[in-house]
């Protein structure tokens, strides 16, 4: 009797292929005869389940975003069983940094998916995500509850705050990656500002 095949699992061990080799040779380097080979199955098995290289890339930065968010639970979990705004919003922020292997990974990837759809409109007709705005729309809605806990310095507009330390986080990745500056380095200019903007004495409250 034939062994059944885990569709799921199979495009799982596709993509997973995929982010190793990306990771180490960049995005714009790997074409589907690549993953096949990481992989260890055939070029026809990867078109099959993925008929195209944008499709797999696609496929591969969802997984990607998956994991990103088990990080972010994991950090969430780490900051103890009632964690605060501030808590959470530094989980969601410091979870993006590349401070690893993974997240080194995962900076890279989406920067370099960003960068090959500026010129490529079969990549930009994609949804880079699910929802772009999920993350946005995250951080808006914790840094809403800490001010209705009247936990943030006055004036402050969560989603214009939350645009704005999205923004800073990507840059510094990217500073990361080429060297500019350390994960601890980065760290102390995103506490910095989270610090700004949540009151003094209140920030740290869980």
């Amino acid at each position: 009797m034939p062994k059944r095949v885990d569709h799921a699992e199979r495009r799982t061990e596709i993509a997973e292929a995929l982010i190793r080799v990306a990771g180490r040779r960049g995005l714009h380097a790997v074409g589907m005869r690549d993953v096949a080979a990481e992989a260890d199955v055939s070029l026809r098995l990867v078109q099959y389940y993925f008929q195209t290289k944008e499709k797999l890339l696609l496929f591969g930065l969802e997984l990607l975003a998956e994991r990103f968010g088990e990080r972010v639970s994991a950090r969430i979990r780490a900051a103890g069983n009632t964690p605060g705004p501030r808590a959470m919003v530094d989980a969601l922020l410091m979870a993006a940094l590349p401070a690893d292997d993974e997240s080194r990974i995962f900076h890279h990837l989406y920067t370099s998916y960003a960068v090959l759809a500026v010129n490529d409109p079969v990549l930009a007709a994609q949804p880079f995500i699910k929802n772009p705005d999920a993350a946005e729309d995250a951080l808006t809605e914790l840094l809403r509850q800490a001010q209705q806990a009247a936990l943030l310095e006055p004036g402050v507009d969560p989603r214009l705050e939350a645009a704005g330390l999205l923004a800073m986080s990507a840059g510094l990745g990217t500073s990361i990656l080429v060297g500019q500056r350390s994960p601890e380095s980065a760290t102390v200019v995103l506490d910095h500002h989270l610090s700004r903007i949540f009151r003094t004495g209140k920030a740290v409250m869980t």
